[in-house]
């Protein structure tokens, strides 16, 4: 990373042990807004996966900027788009922290964005509710209590998942060599450029270059904090499969006059398979889905402890009555989820036309938790459809097929990751807990897990070692939808809170 002021700065006249959480806040403050410039220019690259040959620069700018800070950068090569492996090694006597880094990003839609370029990142406030252009200038001559005041936002893909981050622990590197100081254990960073593609390539990369990546503990530098905005530690996330459905009615679309009434419409073939699936509490009906998942009084303590607004949630989010599953949010996401992530049926809006529509495609994921297990819960699903009347294949029928079974159905599915969960009162976890009071002058939020999903079970399975999330953008960021955001607020106080952690005796 260029560097971000001139090095006629004096190094400000303290030790380790005298860098206090007012000195944390200014330093992380200072270098924020001095560094916008980068992040605005790291913004730019483009960073969907679905187009390889696009990374390439991308990649380029993660080597460059980790070397700058005496870090050996390797490209660790898979099938398809590389991992980056950046390492200091002070000595062999002390212990080795991993930590994991996302590089790219969701896809974009132009047309869904209230700006003209979602990768050209803007800087809006709020307004009466509603987020203004302001010009990037003001930030030099605003407090960390006006910026937070006026509610100031940087707008753009990936400017919270996860390039936000990247910058953060970036910033963290630049105030140590500016002061001097050291890592006190060894640092290796795993970037990946894959994460929203699934990771393909990760859990085999982590088996073949496992030597490498031989590290004590793991943490994720991703995601949001608690809605709170207090310090946040997530000790686990849900994994994820994913399930393609299709139904079918006529080989093509017909007449809805002709033949409505007459030709089967698979939409209703659809929503039968689905609308089975979930009780009126939205609670899976398929037995035995649920199965394994005990939440004991110990685990009620813990969860109980996240101080979730649970109303201002629902306010945020515009519903009245959440789905049944567990008694809070907290309970709830101790659970697998089956959802309906996008349904997709003939035409509407502006293209509608008066079809009987040929086919009916759903896409479902299925969040896992360490108890379950993926292809038990897919042979769940697919027995009870069968128990509904239908033909399951997993291909598109052929002619004879569909003049021989009434109701038929294409099941596809995948697995992308397992679930992991880390004891919350493990040596990682009371280390962190110390790190993040001594830097905050507060204990952090203590979440069990998160009810998204990271590809760290790989790392957790493959190299044995316990890890745990240190999320740091705000909730409401817009993750993978139109308008992503981070608020200044959070992108300096994520310097800060990478900071404390990297001067920190592990």
């Amino acid at each position: 990373m260029k560097k971000i002021i001139t090095t006629s700065i004096i190094t400000l006249l303290f030790t380790l042990d005298s860098f206090s959480q007012r000195v944390y806040e200014e330093q992380a403050f200072k270098i924020g807004i001095e560094s916008v410039k980068n992040f605005r220019d790291f913004l730019l690259l483009k960073n969907d996966a679905n187009y390889k040959t696009e990374m390439e620069p991308l990649i380029n700018w993660g080597i460059n900027n980790f070397q700058e800070y005496g870090f050996k950068v390797e490209r660790l090569e898979t099938p398809e788009l590389p991992l980056l492996l950046a390492s200091k090694i002070i000595s062999k006597n002390v212990r080795t922290l991993l930590i994991y880094l996302q590089f790219d990003g969701q896809p974009v839609d132009n047309s869904k964005w209230n700006q003209e370029d979602p990768y050209k990142a803007v800087l809006k406030e709020n307004i009466n509710g509603d987020y203004s252009v302001i010009n990037w200038n003001s930030l030099n001559n605003l407090s960390l209590k006006e910026i937070k005041d006026r509610d100031i936002r940087i707008f753009a893909r990936s400017a919270s998942d996860a390039k936000g981050p990247v910058m953060m622990i970036l910033n963290a590197l630049e105030i140590m060599k500016r002061n001097n100081l050291n890592l006190k254990y060894n640092v290796k960073i795993i970037m990946d450029f894959e994460e929203e593609i699934s990771s393909p390539n990760l859990a085999s990369a982590v088996k073949k270059y496992s030597s490498k990546l031989k590290s004590d503990a793991l943490l994720i530098f991703d995601g949001p904090k608690h809605p709170s905005n207090l310090p946040t530690l997530t000790f686990g996330a849900r994994g994820i499969s994913d399930i393609t459905l299709t139904t079918y009615g006529p080989i093509v679309p017909q007449h809805s006059g002709h033949f409505g009434n007459y030709a089967p419409n698979p939409v209703f073939r659809m929503s039968e398979i689905l609308s089975s699936m979930k009780d009126e509490n939205g609670r899976v009906t398929i037995e035995g889905f649920y199965d394994g998942v005990e939440i004991n009084e110990e685990t009620k303590r813990i969860l109980s402890e996240v101080p979730d607004d649970e109303i201002a949630m629902r306010d945020k989010m515009e519903f009245k009555t959440p789905d049944n599953v567990g008694e809070n949010y907290q309970e709830s996401i101790q659970y697998p989820s089956l959802n309906v992530r996008g349904i997709e049926s003939g035409w509407v809006r502006e293209e509608v036309r008066t079809i009987v529509p040929s086919e009916c495609v759903a896409e479902i994921d299925v969040r896992l938790v360490l108890e379950s297990n993926p292809q038990r819960l897919h042979n769940l699903i697919k027995k009870h459809i069968e128990e509904l009347g239908y033909t399951i294949l997993d291909r598109s029928p052929s002619k004879e097929e569909r003049l021989k079974y009434n109701k038929i159905v294409t099941f596809k599915s995948s697995f992308d990751y397992d679930a992991f969960r880390t004891d919350i009162n493990s040596d990682i976890g009371k280390w962190l807990v110390k790190s993040l009071t001594e830097t905050f002058n507060v204990s952090p939020v203590k979440k069990r897990t998160s009810g998204g999903s990271v590809p760290i079970s790989p790392f957790v399975k493959t190299l044995g070692i316990p890890a745990v999330t240190v999320p740091t953008v705000n909730q409401d960021n817009n993750q993978h939808s139109p308008n992503e955001n981070i608020k200044i607020e959070n992108y300096i106080s994520g310097i800060e809170t990478y900071l404390g952690i990297l001067i920190d005796k592990f």
